[in-house]
């Protein structure tokens, strides 16, 4: 199928700066929840005695919920509009984050899981859907390039936050939902900026997954590089050598990249038509920073340096990617392609740590490089075929 051109994306001249602030804002609000929430639950259910695989299946909860949100946030804001879904996603993802305080049973934080990270990733794909639509397409990588930067930010600090709360009592719990109820202030005073989402998508929503092919699956590779290398990567550290701390700030560097590179990498991506050949040289530096892992693990600095430059890449795709999405679809087919966008990022994030696990059992520990590369190769493949044989298609 032939994508919208150009012409049909981007109905806005100049940067509607009240959208893009209420967005971005309320979404950074939640990352700062997300991280802070994330290493709290998880040491929470260490000190109630829970095993380590159930923890592990817990937290699994979060690709399902989020490829549950993908499937039904364009309907939503279709019926309700994306001001009332994205409001009711917010006090949704507050009460679920207090009642994971009050719920004893693990049981029970199975479907807490699934309401808290479903109704983040309904934020995350309508201020994403905002941001793109109040985006002038010749500035819309500078944009989504300020959104990455600001939400990595944010999610950053909530870890800082959790080191200084600790994980005793209702506190923490009652910071975060506070946070994320702050997030409904922006939303709220920007409700009249908000995009409309009046007809239906055109198609099936598993379509939009093929529709922009090459934006899905870096968002894929995005998903299971972030998830599965971040979630091991300091196991794989400690076993070339290093210490913990060592190990740490290594991973940090790999936050450093994300950061410092998103508003060159989205300026770069708006003085290109196409941004695919973009995509594919920062999978292709991904490709061979992991196959350069092992041969590094002798020299500390320079493995900080590949790291740097490689973190900056991963996470430059998923900007780009978004950037690409938006040049391509608008209005409610640009909500739906959004979904896609979301749900490819979640299966990304459901299939990386298990990949990267067993390939680190099987080759102990260059099976993390070789699993990373594995799926930067595949996107190096799969892109490169696309721009040689199917044109201006995804």
């Amino acid at each position: 199928m032939t994508e919208p051109t150009n012409g049909k994306a981007g109905h806005v001249e100049e940067i509607h700066w009240p959208s893009l602030v209420a967005a971005i804002s309320s979404v950074s609000a939640v990352g700062i929840a997300i991280g802070l929430g994330l290493p709290l639950l998880s040491i929470i259910l260490e000190k109630r005695g829970i095993s380590s695989s159930l923890i592990g299946l817990n937290t699994a909860m979060m690709g399902v919920a989020a490829m549950i949100a993908a499937l039904i946030t364009t309907k939503l804001a279709h019926r309700f509009g994306v001001v009332q879904t994205m409001i009711w996603a917010v006090v949704l993802s507050a009460l679920s984050s207090l009642g994971f305080y009050y719920a004893e049973s693990l049981a029970l934080w199975f479907p807490l899981r699934l309401i808290f990270h479903g109704s983040t990733t309904t934020l995350f794909i309508l201020s994403e859907f905002w941001i793109n639509a109040a985006s002038p397409p010749s500035k819309r990588g500078f944009v989504l390039g300020i959104y990455s930067t600001v939400f990595s930010l944010g999610f950053a600090a909530g870890p800082l936050l959790f080191s200084l709360v600790g994980s005793d009592g209702l506190m923490p719990f009652a910071i975060g939902a506070c946070i994320i109820l702050s997030a409904a202030i922006p939303i709220f005073i920007a409700r009249n900026e908000s995009p409309p989402v009046d007809e239906k998508p055109e198609l099936h929503f598993i379509r939009y997954v093929f529709l922009v092919p090459t934006a899905t699956a870096a968002v894929f590779v995005f998903g299971a590089v972030t998830v599965g290398g971040g979630s091991l990567f300091t196991s794989y550290a400690t076993r070339l050598g290093f210490n913990e701390s060592q190990a740490a700030l290594l991973l940090t560097v790999m936050g450093v990249g994300n950061f410092i590179f998103q508003i060159p990498l989205g300026l770069l991506a708006d003085r290109l038509h196409d941004k695919r050949p973009l995509l594919s040289i920062m999978a292709a530096i991904g490709f061979v920073g992991a196959l350069l892992l092992p041969s590094l693990a002798w020299n500390w600095v320079l493995l900080a340096v590949i790291l740097l430059f490689w973190g900056g890449c991963v996470s430059g795709m998923y900007t780009v990617g978004l950037s690409h999405l938006g040049t391509r679809l608008t209005g409610a087919d640009l909500v739906a392609a959004n979904a896609a966008f979301v749900f490819c990022y979640a299966v990304g994030m459901v299939l990386g740590p298990p990949t990267v696990g067993t390939a680190m059992d099987l080759a102990n520990p260059s099976g993390f490089a070789w699993a990373i590369a594995f799926f930067f190769g595949l996107y190096v493949l799969l892109s490169g075929i696309r721009l040689l044989f199917m044109g201006n298609r995804g």
